[in-house]
């Protein structure tokens, strides 16, 4: 049985969309957990500290549920 992937390549550049249910929710978590970072934490330096590893986090996620990685794309040539 295949892996269902929840984001896809994007059509023009590098990175992915998300492109099921999961995919979305996954996203608004992570927008909502940067957003409540960003107004509660206290400092720059401790926003910093919380949103990096976040962000790198939910970018290797979503390189593990996409359909065939990242990779700059120029549009429907392949």
């Amino acid at each position: 049985m295949r892996e269902q992937h929840w984001f896809a390549q994007k059509r023009f550049g590098y990175g992915a969309v998300p492109v099921t249910w999961q995919g979305w929710l996954t996203t608004l978590a992570y927008l909502a957990l940067i957003a409540a970072i960003a107004l509660k934490a206290p400092g720059d330096m401790l926003k910093a500290g919380l949103m990096l590893p976040l962000t790198l986090a939910y970018v290797y996620f979503i390189w593990t549920k996409t359909d065939g990685g990242f990779r700059w794309r120029w549009g429907r040539k392949d």
